[in-house]
């Protein structure tokens, strides 16, 4: 790996990521959301496979990049809506990515691959993009899934199991057995349902 090319391509993701308006705390510091986002998902992969491809490591840290430019609501509040944004980040999120990569001399090839990771197209049999979703899933359960349930007190059990066993079927089972070794700090209050669900 050139380390300088890559370097100067995280650099370039974290100054768009720092643009972002929305701000999150973090053990008492304040951060653009997306950068802290960024960060989080390259941790977590430097925990779960330090040894990931350059592609890998440079699709975790571009996978949500600059996501607030693209809003939920400008799209019809039902399933069809949110498939359709969902659709389009992707498709926002890999060409600013490849935009930025090649801007600091990437080459084709890896920036196709990056491309490909950060789109989620493949998922399951691109070893590539299944890795970007593990990271992805373990970042959730960590650090979102907390508040993601904080968001909807309303949601039962029942509502709550098949959210749950949803992530854990788009992970891998080394995913699935780093997450269960207790190598991601799981919300304590959410252990029982994640276990219920993954297990029953």
């Amino acid at each position: 790996m050139n380390q300088a090319r890559y370097q100067a391509a995280v650099a370039a993701f974290d100054k768009a990521n720092g643009e972002d308006p929305n701000s999150e705390i973090s053990e008492g510091k304040t951060y653009p959301k997306e950068l802290l986002y960024s960060i989080r998902m390259g941790e977590m992969l430097d925990r779960f496979a330090p040894d990931a491809s350059e592609a890998v490591k440079l699709a975790v840290r571009a996978q949500h990049i600059q996501r607030w430019k693209i809003q939920r609501d400008e799209f019809p509040m039902d399933r069809a809506g949110y498939l359709q944004w969902r659709t389009k980040l992707y498709k926002f999120h890999a060409q600013t990515a490849g935009d930025l990569m090649r801007s600091v001399g990437y080459d084709d090839e890896t920036i196709e691959r990056t491309m490909t990771a950060v789109s989620k197209k493949g998922l399951k049999v691109n070893p590539e993009t299944q890795m970007m979703e593990d990271v992805a899933d373990l970042v959730f359960l960590e650090h979102y899934m907390l508040a993601f349930a904080n968001k909807h007190p309303e949601y039962s059990e029942e509502k709550w199991i098949p959210i749950i066993n949803k992530t854990w079927q788009k992970m891998s089972p080394s995913a699935h057995e780093f997450a269960l070794a207790g190598k991601i700090k799981l919300p304590e209050a959410l252990v029982p349902l994640i276990l219920k669900a993954v297990q029953g």
